[in-house]
């Protein structure tokens, strides 16, 4: 029973470190958000969530500016790859416990600002895409 218990954390504390130390690719994550949608809202999808914002929400350039400082203000988050001036930024949030990377990338185009926020690990976020999006917008 001992030794079952042994095999079952340590395979608990590999899964982690798999987790938390898998390497994170820029290219991979770091591309334009396909959104569609309505505009000003969060369209939830298994495993993430997309965001149209229109510029009547402001300047998309400008929304960008924000939505950075935004999430460099967010827990956990850091800037992966892109700049203001690139036009898109992708940004990863690991969770609390498991450190389970989402990704979220947010490009100006001429119509709004498009914002795709999603998971590396799994089929289902339990909505926490969606409810980062969410806040980001009610603070916008």
């Amino acid at each position: 029973m001992g030794l079952i218990f042994a095999f079952g954390i340590i395979a608990l504390l590999g899964l982690m470190a798999l987790v938390r130390l898998a390497p994170i690719e820029p290219a991979r994550w770091h591309v334009s958000p396909d959104v569609t949608g309505a505009w000003d809202s969060v369209l939830r999808e298994p495993g993430g969530a997309r965001l149209r914002l229109s510029q009547s929400k402001g300047a998309p350039g400008e929304l960008l500016v924000w939505l950075d400082a935004l999430a460099q203000e967010t827990p956990r988050t850091a800037r992966l790859a892109g700049s203001v001036a690139e036009g898109r930024i992708t940004w990863v949030t690991r969770s609390a416990l498991w450190g389970f990377p989402d990704f979220t990338t947010a490009e100006v185009r001429p119509d709004g600002l498009y914002v795709h926020a999603r998971l590396r690990f799994g089929r289902e976020d339990i909505g926490v895409n969606a409810a980062r999006l969410e806040d980001w917008l009610a603070a916008l």
